[in-house]
């Protein structure tokens, strides 16, 4: 049974930093392409930063210089550092793992900034 679970997420004011953990059970990171997406309120799902197969990583326009995503495959875990946090960055943030076959999401992590 593949699991991801999201963790890290929280309160935090603008300018602060965050670092999101995904921690994936039941399939091999290596084989997938793991991403962060996010959902604000009334928007569509978009993706934040993704690692393909080949290991480059792919950031939105948004947070591109801000967040570095980083992925550890004896660990099993995919983190989000999110640094310069804007209030525009508050969002459901969700693990995902896909391949030409399948996608699994976690359930996502609230993620809020504010004063």
């Amino acid at each position: 049974q593949v699991q991801l679970v999201e963790s890290g997420g929280g309160l935090v004011q603008p300018g602060g930093s965050l670092r999101l953990s995904c921690t994936a059970s039941g399939i091999f990171l290596s084989v997938y392409t793991m991403g962060w997406y996010r959902q604000a309120p009334g928007k569509q799902r978009e993706l934040v930063a993704m690692i393909p197969r080949g290991g480059l990583t792919n950031y939105s326009d948004s947070v591109k210089g801000r967040f570095t995503i980083s992925s550890d495959n004896v660990k099993k875990t995919v983190d989000l550092q999110m640094n310069s946090l804007k209030p525009e960055d508050t969002a459901v943030y969700y693990c995902n793992a896909a391949s030409t076959r399948r996608s699994y999401w976690g359930q996502g992590t609230q993620v809020t900034v504010s004063s």
